[in-house]
């Protein structure tokens, strides 16, 4: 029976697919990052508060490459390059979401709107984070060589995401709600065809390595496809809409080693 259960159950279960993933993962989660050191050090003067709280984001992101390649290497593998198609993060910049890595690259400071664009980015994909990780924890929470790791990222995505929510609010009630508005709407829109696209190449890869028959790829593609056009028509609304998290400064102390889940 096609469930996400077996299907996750047969991609952890083969030495070239967990390869793959966690490869897929390190390389998203490392280049996340880098995005929010650099974000952390361009802070605009009237927005300093915020540094600690993005480099702590930064510093977790790190972390969940590093839990990601520390799976890999329990297993005796070593990373993948990570195939362009399925590089979620430069596909979401080629698109014009969030802040550019030629912006990021220079020393200047950056601007109040850049932070709100940096924020209503991380308030969408990491609304996308959340949920992977819920589904993973509730599949393998107690999975004896993924488990600790989900647990911990899981833990983190969801702080991650409580904290755009109330940073977000903060500047919409600072005068900023119209383009806060526009913002997430904007990268809501891309997200979920970039999402898509990801999936499809990922699972096209999956199915070479592990031989599934055209009519199961034919079959994840096609739920793949529903899953887009269900975001498209209404499921949108969970990554733009704002509301304040029952976690208040949610990114206000120090990140938890790798070594906890690693």
């Amino acid at each position: 029976m096609l469930s996400a259960k077996s299907l996750f159950r047969e991609i952890l279960g083969d030495d070239e697919s967990f390869r793959l993933f966690c490869s897929i993962a390190a390389g998203g989660e490392t280049q996340g990052g880098w995005e929010n050191a650099r974000i952390a050090a361009l802070v605009p003067e009237s927005e300093r508060g915020l540094a600690p709280k993005i480099a702590r984001h930064g510093a977790d992101e790190d972390k969940h490459g590093r839990i990601f390649r520390a799976l890999l290497t329990k297993r005796g593998l070593t990373p993948v390059p990570v195939p362009p198609d399925t590089d979620y993060t430069m596909l979401l910049e080629r698109r014009g979401i969030g802040l550019a890595h030629s912006r990021l690259r220079r020393d200047d400071p950056l601007t109040v709107r850049d932070i709100v664009v940096y924020l209503a980015h991380s308030r969408v994909t990491e609304q996308r984070a959340a949920e992977q990780m819920r589904l993973l924890c509730t599949l393998f929470a107690g999975h004896p060589e993924i488990g600790r790791a989900v647990r911990v990222i899981a833990r983190d995505e969801d702080n991650h995401l409580a904290y755009t929510h109330e940073e977000l609010l903060r500047l919409a009630a600072a005068g900023h709600g119209r383009f806060i508005r526009d913002t997430l709407r904007a990268c809501a829109r891309a997200e979920v065809r970039v999402h898509r696209d990801v999936s499809l190449a990922v699972m096209a890869r999956m199915g070479r390595i592990l031989g599934w028959s055209r009519a199961r790829s034919a079959a994840l593609a096609a739920g793949i496809h529903a899953l887009y056009a269900y975001e498209r028509l209404g499921g949108l609304r969970r990554m733009t809409t704002l509301r304040m998290p029952e976690r208040r400064d949610a990114l206000g102390g120090p990140a938890t080693p790798a070594s906890e889940a690693a």
